[in-house]
């Protein structure tokens, strides 16, 4: 079956990001705060970062760097990180977003393959940073450090080398629809990380399609712990907020403590997350201790967030949960709940085991990836599970120098194989079961791991949890094990746990192996690294 999204297409202009997110701002909010340094208390206007945004676009401009050009960004989440970031795009070059965490030789691997000729980065970096920036060959002057001594006593170019320039920014020409704006890099359905070509457009349309359905005003305040390199909190963060004129208290990583003194103290009135800082909201005793009354509405992505544990963390806190789905691929967002399903489509909001609706402009199909057959819709209930697949004006141009990746994944219609298990109801509300590739097959039957793994965070001695497949050394076939962080002095046995499981799932679903450790290893984003637990 294919179907639509239930909500009214949206308007994408043909313009740039810049364009879009700044062509039509007015004088009026030129003076409103775009973004706080919660450490130092430092605001930066609207007004103050659009002329940081021109003054990067320009000085980049004068060192050659234009249309075809690319530079790679290796930050945590700064104020400068949008000054950089949006500069790259107005100058008329790709900016490639790197995972923060990574090493000096995975750092290497992407400027080496995105064809990146600048690395802009911060201090507590500049090691790894350094030794990439050696390893492909970029000389001292095109590796900038935004906070250190700058280029007459480093050689390196820092903040005042390039803001303090006052250069205008470039008049630049370019195909929004073709031109690629960020080169995000993604393990798509398989494989290694892969560069995701995302056009002006792409990214234009993602912050339209999301705009009717975040409910996002000039009046919020919205908390940025999501890394912007991470496609999830560049669009749905830093975009989408700075369109909506929004403010964003920006966090470099997450601290359950710092967390939720900036909520308090920043009035927050929105927040974007992964599951696990749910896990967290929900079961620390410390949330109690904090006012976090402003907060009117949350919503988890990059990962699936069980339906228990977010009613749990808006009862606790008395907001409206959300839920939404997408991947680097699609810009990022295909799906999400609504912050008001009932004025937007007359509809209850549906359980936060969903992913919501399709986005305007967007179609989807479920087919069933054993015979390449559309699953039929269901007149009640859920329809039959199938692979998720994606059309509209969000989905990449392809990946980087990678035409049969991207042949294999955008079929010749336009829909983007997600490689993601998914049902769908009457309304065409779409439930994610699992990742094809994650599913274990004991004794024929498969076994989502996000189904246990839900199942196991309602455990009160349960902190966090993930869920692999293993093979069993007596009996030679994959089974479901389980890895287990306990509670603080909780008092939990491996036989607790596989009891605990068994009472509530089929007899296939059962976790047949449970191992405890200190900590879930998972990305910036959320998103539990079974490959680490596999080593």
């Amino acid at each position: 079956m294919s179907f639509t999204s239930p909500f009214p297409d949206v308007e994408i202009p043909e313009v740039s990001v810049h364009e879009f997110l700044f062509g039509t701002i007015a004088d009026d909010e030129l003076g409103r705060t775009a973004l706080v340094d919660p450490k130092s208390g430092a605001v930066t206007s609207y007004g103050e970062l659009i002329a940081q945004i021109d003054a990067v676009a320009g000085w980049l401009a004068s060192r050659g760097v234009g249309v075809g050009d690319v530079v790679g960004i290796l930050s945590p989440n700064i104020p400068a990180f949008a000054s950089v970031f949006h500069g790259i795009l107005r100058a008329g070059a790709t900016a490639t977003t790197i995972n923060a965490l990574f090493t000096a030789s995975e750092i290497a691997k992407q400027l080496r393959d995105s064809g990146a000729e600048m690395l802009v980065t911060i201090s507590p970096m500049f090691e790894q940073a350094k030794a990439a920036a050696d390893e492909v060959g970029l000389p001292a002057e095109n590796l900038i450090v935004l906070d250190a001594a700058g280029q007459a006593d480093s050689g390196h170019p820092n903040a005042a080398d390039v803001i303090g320039a006052g250069l205008p920014a470039p008049q630049v020409s370019f195909d929004p629809a073709t031109h690629v704006a960020v080169l995000p890099y993604s393990s798509g359905t398989t494989g290694n990380p892969k560069g995701v070509a995302l056009s002006h457009r792409n990214l234009v349309a993602n912050v339209a399609q999301l705009k009717p359905l975040q409910g996002m005003t000039p009046d919020d305040v919205v908390i940025a712990v999501l890394p912007f390199f991470h496609i999830y909190g560049m669009t749905v963060l830093l975009n989408a907020a700075l369109f909506n004129r929004s403010s964003l208290v920006v966090m470099p990583r997450f601290d359950l403590v710092e967390f939720l003194e900036n909520i308090q103290n920043h009035e927050v009135t929105m927040a974007y997350i992964a599951p696990p800082v749910a896990v967290a909201l929900a079961k620390h005793p410390i949330v109690d201790d904090y006012d976090l009354s402003s907060l009117h509405t949350m919503m988890s992505g990059a990962a699936p967030l069980d339906d228990e544990l977010g009613q749990a963390v808006a009862r606790r806190l008395d907001l409206h949960m959300l839920q939404g789905y997408g991947m680097s691929e699609l810009s990022p967002v295909s799906h999400l709940i609504p912050f008001d399903a009932k004025a937007l489509l007359g509809l209850e909001d549906p359980p936060l085991s969903s992913t919501g609706w399709p986005v305007p402009n967007s179609e989807n199909k479920i087919v069933d990836p054993g015979t390449g057959d559309e699953v039929s819709a269901p007149t009640e209930g859920l329809s039959e599970p199938g692979e998720l697949w994606v059309k509209g004006p969000n989905v990449m141009l392809g990946y980087l120098n990678n035409e049969q990746a991207t042949a294999d994944t955008i079929d010749a219609d336009g829909f983007l194989h997600t490689g993601d298990l998914a049902q769908v109801d009457p309304t065409g509300c779409v439930f994610i079961v699992d990742r094809l590739k994650e599913l274990i097959k004991y004794k024929g039957y498969q076994v989502p791991p996000a189904e246990l793994e839900a199942l196991l965070l309602t455990h009160d001695k349960i902190a966090d949890a993930a869920v692999i497949g293993v093979i069993d050394a007596e009996s030679g076939e994959e089974i479901p094990k389980a890895f287990v962080v306990r509670q603080p002095d909780a008092e939990i046995g491996e036989a607790e746990v596989i009891e605990f499981v068994a009472s509530k799932v089929a007899p296939h679903k059962k976790v047949r192996a449970v191992e405890f450790i200190e900590a879930i290893p998972k990305s910036a984003s959320g998103k539990i690294l079974r490959k680490d637990l596999r080593e």
